[in-house]
């Protein structure tokens, strides 16, 4: 049976990044499914080093302590938290969560493998106000639209998806993803390379068409949609 998530688990009203936190603890040597929440964090990372942005008792902010964890973590984390979401939610490989093609959960898994842990923070905009957030990323981030309140239930929801999703098969995991592919048949850049989408293998890598006619199979990286053209 695969330990239970979310116990113990450390509310902290402000911190740094509840990563961060979960780092010392794992090194320290708290259990696996140790849980950190926040009502407000400073400096959460998010992929590619940027900051998780988000007002203080808004959004849902979390990270887990696992001490196992399954070959396709990002995947599987990512179709529990957009199945926690609701039917309208998609998936941008490898780990956002979309409401209409706006960000609405981001995931990031961190840590040090040979020592036995890894952290996986997820923040989802439950209660986020549109006005409260940079202007920068009105046009591409998305919220719930709940009030504070719903940030717990949410909470919970998110880790009982977790707790079946990253102990289902890596098979069942690529399925999820499949049927919430935001990317697929949709033209997409990485670095200095354009191309469409043509969905995830088995591995749970993306494939892309490049516009040379060429092939890439992408297992990690940052893939961006192209807007379409007015």
């Amino acid at each position: 049976m695969t330990p239970s998530l979310g116990t113990p688990r450390v509310h902290l009203r402000r911190v740094d990044s509840t990563s961060q936190r979960a780092r010392d603890l794992a090194a320290a040597g708290a259990p696996h499914g140790t849980l950190v929440t926040a009502a407000e964090q400073t400096a959460g990372r998010g992929r590619q080093g940027r900051n998780w942005v988000a007002a203080p008792g808004q959004a849902l902010l979390m990270s887990l302590l696992l001490r196992e964890w399954p070959a396709l973590l990002p995947l599987a984390a990512a179709a529990a938290v957009a199945e926690a979401v609701g039917e309208t939610a998609m998936i941008k490989w490898p780990n956002d969560v979309l409401l209409f093609d706006r960000k609405v959960a981001g995931i990031l898994a961190e840590g040090r493998p040979q020592a036995g842990w890894m952290v996986l923070g997820i923040g989802l905009n439950v209660a986020v106000r549109r006005e409260d957030l940079p202007v920068e990323l009105r046009n591409t981030a998305a919220t719930l639209g709940l009030p504070p309140s719903a940030i717990e239930p949410n909470l919970a929801r998110v880790v009982e998806r977790l707790q079946r999703w990253l102990s289902a098969p890596p098979a069942a995991v690529v399925a999820a993803v499949r049927a919430r592919d935001a990317l697929a048949g949709r033209e997409v850049r990485y670095g200095d390379v354009t191309g469409r989408a043509r969905g995830i293998d088995d591995h749970g890598r993306l494939l892309v068409l490049r516009a040379d006619g060429g092939e890439d199979l992408l297992d990690a990286g940052e893939v961006h949609l192209t807007p379409a053209a007015p």
